[in-house]
């Protein structure tokens, strides 16, 4: 369990906790680290993250929405772990911040032997973060037998497929979805017109 890291998307620090005492939390828990060492270790952390040592006395609701997640980075590299799990790292970021975070998750990747996973829908981060990128297609929207990874390579490789599926989400566009979101509509509507139909029939 120490091994690895996890970067929750809403950051999941304890509301009640410091932040200082939050990226303690994993230090305490699976450590025999003295105090002092697990301060010296939370202030360099902060520092790593681009955080000010004010922010190690607040609570997370007196913090930004990137400074959570900064935070939350501190905390999952308490225990230096190989592995690094982000969970949508960038969602209800603006655009200066997401780069922010972007470039946290490359530093960390310079760290000896640590490997980030991240999970996103946000291809200015996987073209940015990623050395290898696989996408999956939704599991409702499958034929039979069809796999559910519809592209694996680099970000070089992506920007040059020719899959229809592929294409549709990095250029951002409805496309046949659109037409699939119409026909569930009309479907929908159907059904509920024929349950209507049943239970005034029922009545009569």
């Amino acid at each position: 369990r120490t091994r690895y890291g996890f970067v929750f998307q809403g950051a999941a620090l304890f509301d009640s906790a410091t932040i200082a005492d939050n990226i303690a939390f994993p230090l305490r828990e699976h450590t025999q680290l003295d105090e002092d060492e697990i301060t010296k270790i939370v202030t360099e952390l902060v520092a790593e993250v681009g955080l000010p040592r004010v922010v190690l006395s607040k609570k997370p609701v007196e913090l930004s929405g990137g400074m959570r997640k900064r935070a939350g980075l501190a905390r999952a590299l308490a225990l230096d772990p190989h592995l690094v799990l982000y969970d949508e790292p960038t969602t209800g970021l603006d655009p200066i911040m997401s780069d922010v975070i972007n470039e946290l998750i490359l530093r960390v990747h310079q760290r000896p032997e640590t490997t980030n996973v991240v999970v996103t829908h946000d291809m200015t981060t996987a073209h940015k973060v990623a050395d290898r990128i696989i996408m999956l297609y939704p599991l409702s929207r499958l034929k039979e037998n069809e796999s559910q990874i519809i592209f694996t390579g680099t970000p070089e490789e992506l920007d040059i497929s020719t899959d229809p599926r592929v294409r549709q989400f990095t250029e951002g566009k409805a496309g046949q979805r659109l037409n699939e979101l119409r026909e569930e509509q009309i479907e929908n509507q159907s059904i509920f017109s024929a349950n209507a139909n049943d239970q005034e029939n029922d009545h009569e």
